[in-house]
């Protein structure tokens, strides 16, 4: 079988995970190599597939941010997957059943783009300048990769392990966030299941989201005005249960919230 063959294979069986919702096994021994291009090529015939199906990119969100958590998947940066119109949900939105296969929440700062950042090398000051808004946000990670047993080409090439998203609070202006001093706590109903800030996230969220702006801009396909991007998590994620109610509180931000449907 040639790479080629072999890399369609891998994206048809996640899809095909997806549609169904039965999780499969771990599909890194099976991509050829260790180069992670192989894993991002999986990833993009699948956001192909779904952009050609009519559904549409809407952002991008960063994952691995978290040094240890890169240091336990045996690599020295972040990933990255797209978002897709259908997977973001309004604060206080029920979640419906079986929507997910294996869901897991994290609290994140969420950015809205006001201009295109197109340039490899860009520096916060390029980010600051095209960054419109900021937003708490819950990411839903969702894996395709049976009981989350994942390394790093399994969560990239499953676009990053990406589930859903809720955005939430006011949207704010950067100027005078302190997003790097920003607390986090995660609920579940009325406990406090999740707690972290914004040193968390690469020692920044906005280091990450200026990372994932190099990144696509070197892939020439940069981040437009519009986009909205997810910036890491602020702390540990937690595994959902169906009836679940989570709210973030996020210093300097607000609140978002979620509830997921009885089973």
């Amino acid at each position: 079988m040639t790479i080629h063959s072999t890399i369609n294979a891998i994206a048809r069986r996640l899809r095909e995970a997806e549609a169904s919702g039965v999780a499969v096994a771990p599909i890194r021994e099976a991509l050829p190599g260790d180069d992670p291009g192989v894993a991002y090529a999986v990833q993009k015939i699948n956001v192909d597939h779904w952009c050609s199906a009519g559904r549409r990119i809407v952002g991008r969100k960063i994952g691995l941010t978290n040094p240890a958590v890169q240091k336990q998947l045996g690599v020295d940066q972040p990933d990255f997957g797209t978002l897709f119109a259908d997977m973001c949900f309004g604060d206080g939105e029920e979640i419906p059943a079986g929507r997910l296969i294996q869901a897991k929440v994290e609290a994140e700062v969420a950015l809205v783009l006001e201009h295109d950042l197109d340039r490899p090398d860009a520096t916060l000051a390029d980010l600051l300048r095209a960054s419109a808004y900021a937003l708490p946000a819950l990411e839903i990670v969702d894996s395709r990769i049976r009981s989350w047993d994942i390394g790093f080409f399994d969560t990239v090439a499953d676009n990053a392990s990406s589930g859903l998203f809720v955005l939430g609070g006011i949207a704010r202006r950067l100027d005078g966030l302190d997003l790097k001093g920003c607390e986090m706590s995660l609920l579940r109903g009325e406990e406090v299941v999740s707690s972290g800030g914004g040193r968390a996230c690469l020692g920044h969220p906005l280091n990450a989201a200026v990372w994932l702006a190099r990144r696509m801009a070197s892939l020439d396909d940069p981040l437009r005005a519009g986009d909205i991007v997810l910036t890491g998590a602020l702390g540990p994620m937690v595994t959902v249960k169906p009836g679940d109610a989570f709210e973030a509180q996020v210093s300097g931000l607000g609140t978002v919230s979620t509830v997921f449907a009885p089973a």
